[in-house]
């Protein structure tokens, strides 16, 4: 064994390593931002239609904020998911060359989904103070759609090299015949496709809520925090749940699709009946299993509802179509990870939804709001171990069965790719330092804003906060800083009316 993988190993290219690690980092970075760029689009048109429909001034000026990271998060998105566009054919020629006409179409619809976002977001900033309340909300109505849409062409791309259909090959091996429908439509298609966007649903609300909830522990207990954690963590803590029957299902998926990407997730050696779970846990070469926590049967119960489920191990394929004993650790582990903060997820929503239920409030326990703090981080966590279980377990095919990863990397010198890859970290760390740093100076321009407002207002005799401004119509005469209070029933907080304004 040990001396296949040895030869394995040498047969490798030597630039196969600079260029798996390339695309890991560069996927791993950009999958950060991927969350807020599905959901939160969708998050921000709850808060403004819940504002439009109390005529909550504090609501809309939330949405108009989060409109605004929304663009900001928008633009950063589009660099790095254009880096990872490129390194596609840069890194894996062999990839795009033989198979780009079957699934390259997911790629192509990706784009134009980028492109209506783009358009819409700008379109959606401009409406605030300058369209009428209800147009403007409309016009932002599509916003969610090209989201799942971008999503949609990626999860086809990325479904296809799972489960890849939709061809013939003719005598050298090339695709041929190719069933455009059934490229986008694969086994896996489904299973990943929802997972995907109700995990990004989850992720969002969680980091969303998680900022007003450190705002809520640092003493900012007003209406404006109160508001920007309810409705984020309510998104978060109705998708959760149903999260948990999604995963569920696609870990049956792969048991039935991709049985030897299953059994490296499952660290199961032997194709056996009645055979146990292993939480966290190493493989060792000769099949044996340490540490960890054994649960006798578990896995063919989870796996088909039965003890006498039979599972299929890795012995079963040959050393050179399968995961490394390293890789299905690491995926294991990935695995575990995500299932285990999912479940610890899912205890911070009954906690959320067992007070509410009971009291009608929001829970009062600070160790909630610490908790909830934590969730956001640990959501993004549990998405980079999900992509990391989806990638590694299929090794070494780059397409399931019919192309290696050695097979499809480029000619270049592994030198080259080294410098690339260090280019492209310092270049990540600036992008991502800026897009840190613009985050917090809006931060800190609103809070200044609203203090402003505030004692704009006491000196006018009214309170003019972030509570009672508008994002329709011009600013108050007090917000302005022009003018006294204005009268009872024309003020800003009073309810936009159809054309927008107060």
């Amino acid at each position: 064994m040990h001396t296949t993988l040895h030869l394995l190993a040498e047969a490798a290219p030597p630039q196969m390593l600079p260029a798996r690690s390339l695309m890991a980092f560069t996927l791993a970075s950009h999958i950060i931002l991927v969350p807020m760029g599905v959901a939160l689009p969708l998050i921000t048109l709850i808060m403004h239609g819940y504002g439009l429909r109390r005529g909550d001034a504090t609501a809309l000026l939330l949405a108009r904020r989060w409109s605004a990271v929304m663009a900001v998060q928008f633009a950063i998105g589009v660099v790095t998911g254009t880096v990872l566009s490129f390194e596609f054919g840069l890194l894996w020629p062999g990839l795009m060359g033989r198979w780009g006409d079957v699934f390259g179409i997911g790629f192509g619809v990706e784009a134009w989904a980028f492109f209506l976002e783009a358009v819409l977001i700008a379109i959606y900033l401009y409406g605030w103070r300058r369209l009428p309340a209800r147009t403007h909300f409309l016009l932002g109505l599509p916003l969610p759609v090209t989201a799942l849409l971008g999503a949609f062409g990626i999860l086809a791309a990325n479904s296809w090299m799972n489960t890849p259909q939709g061809f013939s090959l003719d005598s050298e091996g090339n695709p041929v015949d190719v069933d455009v429908r059934k490229a986008i439509f694969t086994p896996m298609f489904g299973p990943q496709y929802w997972h995907f966007v109700v995990a990004m649903l989850v992720t969002a609300g969680f980091v969303v809520a998680g900022v007003y909830a450190v705002g809520w522990l640092r003493g900012r207990r007003d209406r404006y925090h109160r508001l920007g954690f309810t409705v984020p963590f309510t998104v978060a803590a109705v998708f959760t749940p149903i999260q948990f029957m999604l995963g569920d299902a696609i870990a049956r998926a792969v048991f039935q699709k991709q049985p030897v990407k299953f059994a490296a997730m499952e660290i199961v050696w032997n194709t056996d009946t009645h055979v146990p779970e292993y939480l966290f846990g190493r493989l060792h070469p000769d099949g044996t299993v340490t540490g960890g926590i054994k649960i006798p049967q578990l896995d063919s119960i989870l796996a088909g509802f039965s003890p006498d489920t039979e599972v299929h191990g890795l012995a079963t394929v040959p050393a050179e179509n399968r995961p490394t004993v390293s890789q299905a650790t690491l995926i294991h582990w990935t695995f575990d990870i995500m299932v285990g903060i999912g479940s610890v997820l899912l205890l911070l929503v009954v906690w959320y939804a067992f007070v509410w239920w009971r009291r009608r409030r929001l829970p009062a326990s600070p160790w909630f709001y610490r908790s909830a703090a934590c969730a956001g981080v640990a959501s993004v966590i549990a998405v980079e171990c999900g992509w990391i279980t989806t990638e590694v377990g299929r090794q070494p095919w780059i397409v399931y069965e019919n192309m290696r990863v050695s097979e499809a990397v480029t000619g270049a010198r592994s030198g080259a790719l080294w410098t690339m890859f260090g280019v492209v970290v310092v270049v990540y760390i600036l992008i991502f330092g800026s897009f840190l740093a613009v985050l917090l100076k809006m931060r800190t321009r609103w809070r200044q804003d609203d203090e402003r407002s505030d004692e704009r207002g006491l000196e006018a005799g009214t309170m003019v906060t972030p509570e009672t401004d508008t994002p329709y119509g011009p600013r108050s005469a007090v917000a302005a800083g022009d003018a006294p209070a204005p009268a009872p029933g024309d003020g800003p907080g009073a309810a936009p009316t159809e054309d927008g304004r107060p």
